[in-house]
């Protein structure tokens, strides 16, 4: 069976392993000063930071709408025996419930709900390529085991900063002014399709990267050591190199570094490292 993979632009996979795999994306929508962008396409997050930066009010996000999806699906359900399409996380957007609508138009697309958001997304797709490149001639035992998958994905993400989340109303500017005066660095982990706030680490970004590279990466045997997805917000200058070398301690065979996407930038803002692998099965 023929199947193509599809994926909303916030999985945030590099541009070499879309071309790869022939993955599809849908492109949100970056809301800057009333006026819509498309992800990836005529903004990018560099341009989101400069805006902010320059006093401009936070930017949103907005949905893939069901009509991009129709024309998204239509001529690849044309050409395909099947199309399998991994959405961000349904209590993050209404992607999914608008993917859905289009997709039950077509007998041979399916919708799988990723439960995350940037590369924990992108996991759940690498898996879907997976599995259709192996050769799977059933959809829906392929969409059932990406489902499956999706409660082992770990997600979390380092902040150096607050205001972002402070400007979107995901926490009061007296925390995040608290916390900026104390010099405390959170941790934002996913779970149960939900962000929350895991750990907060205390002085300066490259020593609290590195006790949060150590505290999710090593001393467990709980980890698939396969594949692991870091991403980054621009603006890290030498904590990237630092990054990169704190992950080696994970000792994963494939580590994919790469610039998240706008929609994750427009919430955790610049200076934010993440760390994307899956558990091992129980």
């Amino acid at each position: 069976m023929n199947i193509k993979i599809t994926a909303d632009s916030t999985c945030d996979l590099p541009a070499e392993l879309l071309k790869k795999h022939g993955i599809t994306l849908a492109p949100l929508h970056i809301v800057k000063d009333g006026a819509a962008f498309t992800d990836g396409v005529d903004i990018t997050a560099d341009d989101i930071f400069a805006h902010v930066d320059a006093g401009g009010a936070l930017c949103s996000t907005a949905a893939v709408s069901v009509g991009e999806y129709l024309d998204l699906f239509g001529p690849l359900s044309r050409e395909y025996d099947a199309v399998v399409h991994i959405t961000i996380g349904d209590g993050f957007s209404s992607c999914y419930r608008n993917a859905c609508i289009a997709a039950g138009e077509f007998q041979n697309v399916r919708v799988v709900d990723s439960k995350n958001l940037s590369m924990g997304q992108g996991q759940v797709v690498l898996e879907a390529c997976r599995l259709a490149e192996e050769g799977c001639g059933d959809i829906d035992a392929l969409c059932g085991a990406l489902r499956s998958l999706t409660g082992r994905i770990e997600s979390c993400f380092l902040l150096d900063r607050l205001d972002y989340l402070a400007k979107g109303g995901r926490c009061s500017s007296i925390v995040a002014l608290g916390a900026n005066l104390l010099r405390l660095k959170p941790s934002i982990e996913v779970v149960g399709g939900a962000m929350r706030v895991s750990k907060k680490y205390r002085g300066t970004y490259q020593k609290c990267m590195a006790e949060f590279v150590q505290d999710r990466l090593t001393g467990r045997d709980d980890i698939e050591r396969g594949r692991l997805l870091a991403p980054f917000t621009s603006q890290l200058g030498d904590n990237l190199h630092a990054f990169r070398k704190a992950v080696r301690a994970g000792k994963f065979k494939q580590v994919v570094h790469a610039p998240a996407g706008c929609t994750i930038s427009c919430h955790c803002g610049p200076r934010t490292v993440g760390l994307m692998f899956i558990r091992k099965e129980k």
